[in-house]
């Protein structure tokens, strides 16, 4: 049977394997017909490669744990954190002021009435560049890493405890891959947060990012990397291992039929709403570094303990908390959504709900 080679799709071609020798074999799969001949190490190649996921629109596809599949994972987390983040960018705004300067900014509508009176509607969207690349190169290290550390803690523990102590395993993965997305994110936190929180400081990340590295040189940028490592650390451990754990007793309890079986929009709906949950709690368990962090960013010089004096230890807790649980919330639950819509688009299934199943060796 011949392949056309010129089928186009709007999915990097990178993303698939283009093996000649690959398609064949999963064309006569699908086909039954066993009398194709292939080379010895076309067919050991076959038996590495035994899960695979046919891409939607190309006669490829992407092997499951393989280097274009994390490269899929790392766009999936570009669209979902770089998007959601940079649209609610008028909460944040509110949230990092009221966390600043509370006598000004009392409420959520005080907040937001201050902002228009002060800078007009498009003052709501200060920082936007910022946001969107931060959280763009933080979501593609996050989910990209978090992949690929999940199956690898998985190998380390072997079939049977990675099934035991799959928990242990996703809080593991999700704090290793957030270690290294916040190094990437640190740099674009900080002069967003110096935009947002001092009118007149910079129009934005390009004149913003200069003035920042003049005042307080470049080593500045990652002033608030510790606190930032204290606030997402929490928060990406609760929100990948609360988002599993959700997502399994979902499928398991509230919906009678077996994951594999249910619709695609079922699926994402499921994935939507154990995202939400799990991003409530991600908001309470890494508020108080938040704190910390705008704190730091806004203030030149200053300290954590500057920040625990002049807050209060009860006001770490508490103040700006409303506000965050529904952006991190919302937040979570649309990055969820948009991840496993991105998945789900190029072939992959959706995150969670299926126990890892351990896979013997083939016996020679």
């Amino acid at each position: 049977m011949a392949l056309s080679s010129d089928r186009q799709s709007l999915i990097p071609s990178f993303l698939y394997s283009t093996s000649f020798t690959s398609k064949t074999l999963a064309l006569d799969k699908m086909t039954g017909n066993s009398d194709i001949n292939v080379t010895p190490s076309a067919s050991a190649s076959a038996s590495r490669k035994s899960f695979v996921i046919p891409a939607p629109s190309e006669p490829g596809k992407i092997e499951m744990f393989s280097p274009q599949y994390y490269a899929a994972c790392s766009v999936g987390g570009i669209l979902s954190c770089g998007l959601t983040h940079m649209t609610v960018t008028p909460l944040d705004l509110v949230k990092c002021n009221m966390q600043i300067d509370p006598a000004k900014y009392k409420s959520i509508s005080s907040g937001f009435g201050v902002l228009l009176k002060e800078q007009g509607v498009k003052g709501f969207f200060r920082g936007w560049v910022p946001t969107l690349l931060g959280y763009s190169a933080q979501g593609a290290c996050k989910f990209g890493f978090y992949e690929f550390f999940k199956k690898y803690y998985s190998d380390l523990a072997g079939p049977e405890n990675a099934s035991k102590y799959k928990t242990v395993i996703y809080l593991a993965g999700s704090a290793s891959a957030e270690v290294i997305a916040d190094i990437a994110l640190c740099p674009f936190e900080a002069v967003k947060v110096r935009v947002q929180t001092q009118p007149g400081f910079a129009r934005g990340l390009s004149d913003g990012l200069p003035k920042f590295v003049r005042s307080e040189g470049a080593l500045g940028l990652y002033k608030g990397l510790v606190p930032l490592w204290g606030r997402q650390i929490p928060y990406t451990m609760m929100k990948f291992a609360s988002f599993e754990t959700i997502v399994e007793l979902i499928y398991k309890h509230a919906i009678p039929t077996p994951k594999n079986d249910c619709s695609k929009p079922l699926q994402l709906g499921v994935s939507f709403a154990g995202g939400y949950i799990a991003g409530v709690l991600c908001a309470i368990v890494s508020h108080p570094a938040d704190n910390l962090v705008s704190f730091l960013n806004n203030a030149k010089g200053a300290t954590v303990g500057d920040a625990v004096k002049k807050i209060g230890l009860l006001g770490l807790f508490t103040r700006g908390l409303p506000l965050r649980i529904v952006m991190i919330g919302t937040l979570t639950g649309a990055q969820w959504g948009l991840y496993d819509a991105f998945k789900v688009s190029i072939g992959l299934p959706t995150t969670g709900g299926v126990a890892p199943v351990a896979i013997e060796p083939a016996k020679e």
